[in-house]
């Protein structure tokens, strides 16, 4: 390579990857099938519009492509439509805002601070700026969704979109009840599964496309492809809005998310990274990946089982899904001091808020964790246990830092990356 500075840097991170403990929930390993498809060929061309519809030349063979990786997709989820272009979950959820919103228009999102994400109408996002937002969150006692505080605002402010789904909630979704409250004020349900996707995907957790009009994920988290976003329906369905074409009619969802992706939102999509998500996807349709997330979970319920019987607070009580949320006020710790000191042993978390958090959003007073990366390298539930050993050692003492660096870095090193 000529470019030694950049590549050894590549290294360098490859080195950190493979001798420490990744328990970032967000994250996970692709396949080597994944990232050899992510740094083909594919790169090099160009590809606005869809497969058929191109407004480039010399697409008949990433028209084959991204065909298979739509195809696969809806098998995956058992979907009639997808568009498998967004770069990113956030630009999914943009897309599908700007094909069924006008400016102004008011969404009910799952508070920030509570759980939910950015583009759920976070004022400091464009989905906060450009739309009214309103918010739902937890029940103070138990941490779970407060449905019934849901259904109120709805029928008080009567959004247009009502938004389901989570970066750090532990429990799974009433998909049903939140369908219903919609229906009642003719509202559209967006569900945004991009955490557990790979759980729902396998029937692990309650299926949203049963329930929600339209379905955004992320690929690169417990799906563990490459990094990217997807927009899913079950069935296509005349809009209720009366968005109308140049000739009168009404037009159907699924071209007015096409037109939210492209060209609303993306010019040409990343051929490449589509590449990747078919692989992702044919992987995840496989026997071996039921064991994997099937242990995901296992991990998850052991791990947080552990951290409870050393007296840490879990928010809403232990986890149905690949993550968990821990309050650290009762440790006298902040998400912050953890993430710093975890990382200086070379155990990987993230600070973040709590409900009713009493810190800032740059200091917070928990941390997220998740399981689908350690399930990667194939860890269980014996190393889960061993795994909240070494954070509470780290937590409980500075002192530790040094010696449970050394051993997770002699430890990690047994379980390969792309053990799949």
């Amino acid at each position: 390579m000529r470019d030694k500075k950049l590549f050894d840097l590549i290294d360098q991170e490859k080195k950190r990857q493979t001798e420490g403990i990744e328990l970032i929930a967000s994250e996970n390993y692709a396949s080597d099938e994944v990232m050899a498809a992510a740094g083909s060929i594919l790169t090099n061309k160009y590809a606005e519009g869809l497969p058929g519809k191109r407004y480039y030349g010399g697409c008949l063979v990433v028209d084959e492509i991204e065909n298979l990786c739509r195809e696969r997709l809806k098998k995956l989820f058992d979907a009639s439509w997808v568009n498998v272009q967004p770069h990113s979950g956030a630009q999914a959820n943009s897309a599908v805002m700007l094909a069924i919103l006008s400016p102004g228009d008011k969404i009910l999102g799952f508070d920030l601070a509570h759980g939910g994400h950015l583009t759920h109408g976070s004022p400091v996002n464009y989905s906060g700026k450009i739309y009214k937002p309103f918010f739902y969150g937890v029940k103070k006692d138990d941490g779970i969704v407060d449905y019934k505080s849901l259904e109120v605002i709805a029928k008080q402010e009567k959004p247009k979109l009502i938004i389901c789904g989570a970066s750090s909630y532990s429990r799974d979704w009433d998909y049903k009840f939140i369908r219903e409250v919609a229906d009642s004020i003719g509202a559209l349900v967006l569900a945004d599964i991009a955490h557990p996707s790979g759980l729902i995907s396998r029937g692990l957790l309650n299926d949203p496309l049963d329930h929600c009009h339209i379905v955004t994920s992320t690929t690169h988290k417990t799906l563990r492809g490459p990094r990217g976003g997807i927009i899913m329906m079950r069935n296509d369905f005349e809009n209720p809005f009366g968005f109308k074409t140049p000739k009168g009619t009404t037009k159907l969802m699924s071209s007015l998310l096409d037109s939210g992706v492209f060209p609303g939102t993306q010019g040409g999509p990343l051929e490449h990274i589509i590449g990747a998500k078919a692989v992702a996807f044919e992987e995840a349709l496989s026997d071996k990946y039921l064991e994997y997330v099937v242990q995901v979970k296992k991990n998850a319920n052991v791990m947080s089982k552990e951290f409870i019987n050393r007296g840490y607070n879990i928010i809403s009580g232990g986890t149905e899904n690949h993550l968990m949320l821990i309050d650290l006020r009762n440790k006298n710790i902040t998400g912050k001091w953890a993430e710093e000191n975890l990382g200086k042993a070379d155990i990987t978390i993230n600070k973040n808020m709590v409900p009713f958090d009493t810190e800032s959003p740059f200091v917070t007073s928990g941390m997220r964790i998740g399981t689908a990366a350690i399930t990667t390298r194939g860890m269980i539930e014996d190393d889960m246990v061993k795994i909240v050993e070494f954070i509470d050692r780290v937590i409980n003492d500075e002192n530790e830092i040094t010696a449970v660096k050394k051993e997770i870095n002699s430890w990690a090193i047994k379980f390969p990356l792309h053990k799949q």
